[in-house]
Parts: structure tokens; C-alpha cells; sequence
């Protein structure tokens, strides 16, 4: 069985919202037109708490895009997006939500940013996504959404240590960094994911 992930497709990622990813809208149609090709499709969102720590109005004195050391690890500091019950995010109005069969959200732990579908940045908590996959049985996932080099790029990551087969579409995941982007695609072809345009599939 083969799985489509929708990640955080969502009005703040969108232009025009908080965190806009450049050309995120364009994510929306090519999400709606394969879905059909998919067994299974989920989606997640930034589900995040007003005082969450990633963002940088929560630290006095930081301006947005600053990175600070939280414990071990690196912390950009964001606008504040995807506010739990907020029209920011929520999915975007023209994304066709009918098939998706569960959402899973992250960020909500206001002490630690969670940019995988799996797990928080620290890897303490498990989101339960790959136990739901493996129940279903998935063996390949692709993924698509916002940001490219952010939240698709750790969820795949995280899925290759779960022994998934990952597949990235590359026309229907958009970055806020382009360069990042590149580089990430070199590191994840070696690792044996596979990159494929939407109009290909």
C-alpha cells in the first residue's frame, strides 16, 4: 500500500499568510489532482499554542528568523503561524479534505518546536504516525506540502530511519529556502529517496 502525506498545507505557509512560503499556493492544486493515485491519505498541521517557544514575540528582545540555543538544540524563531483554532491554521479553503482519513498534529508541546510528522525536534515524543502507517501496511510514503526544506524535509528523514520507502514530490513541495532545498535533495537521493514530478506519477 502507498500513503500520501499532506504536510501543513495550511493558510500561515500559504502567501499572504504569517510564515508564507514562497509559491505555497501553487502546492494546493497538485495536491488536489493526485490524490486519486493513493490507498491512504493523511495530512498534518502545525498545531501550535500561543506561547509556543518557537516564536520570537515569546522571547524579549529576539526579532524573527534569529536562532538561539534551547538545551542542545538550535531554535529559529518564528512568527507566530498556526495558532491552535485560528483561520491561520487552518487548511487551505481550496484543499480537497474529503479523503483524507486522520490528521495528525504537531507543535502542540509549547516547550519544544516539532517540524516532523513523527516526532518532535528532541525525539521525546512519538506522534504515532509510523505505528497508524504500519497497521495500515504502508511500505512507501510520498510526501508534499510546506515548507519543503523544513517540515517535508525532517519527515522524511524521520520516516527512512522507520524503514519506509520515501518518495518526495518534488513540483508539489515548496521551501522557504531554495538553496537549503538543493542541498537537501543531493542528502536524500544518496539515501535512497526518490524524487518524482507530479505530472509523471
Amino acid at each position: 500500500m502507498k500513503a500520501l502525506i499532506l504536510v501543513d498545507i495550511q493558510n500561515d505557509f500559504i502567501p499572504g499568510g504569517s510564515l508564507a512560503v514562497p509559491e505555497g499556493d501553487q502546492v494546493v492544486d497538485i495536491a488536489n489532482k493526485i490524490q486519486d493515485k493513493f490507498d491512504l491519505i493523511l495530512a498534518t498541521q502545525d498545531w501550535h499554542p500561543e506561547n509556543h517557544i518557537s516564536f520570537a514575540k515569546n522571547h524579549q528582545g529576539k526579532k524573527e528568523f534569529e536562532e538561539i540555543k534551547l538545551g542542545d538544540l538550535t531554535q529559529t524563531l518564528w512568527p507566530n503561524h498556526c495558532v491552535q483554532n485560528t483561520k491561520g491554521a487552518e487548511f487551505h479553503p481550496n484543499l480537497k479534505t474529503d479523503k483524507i482519513e486522520a490528521i495528525f498534529r504537531k507543535g502542540t508541546n509549547p516547550e519544544i518546536d516539532s517540524y516532523s510528522a513523527f516526532f518532535d525536534n528532541a525525539h521525546l515524543k512519538n506522534t504515532g504516525l509510523s505505528g497508524y502507517l504500519k497497521e495500515k501496511g504502508v511500505k512507501t510514503i510520498y510526501f508534499m506540502g510546506l515548507a519543503g526544506d523544513i517540515c517535508v524535509y525532517f519527515s522524511i528523514k524521520d520516516a527512512l530511519n522507520f524503514g519506509f520507502d520515501c518518495v518526495m514530490i518534488e513540483d508539489g513541495s515548496k521551501p522557504l529556502n531554495a538553496e537549503t532545498f538543493a542541498e537537501q535533495k543531493k542528502e536524500l537521493l544518496a539515501k535512497g529517496v526518490k524524487y518524482i514530478k507530479a505530472d509523471k506519477m
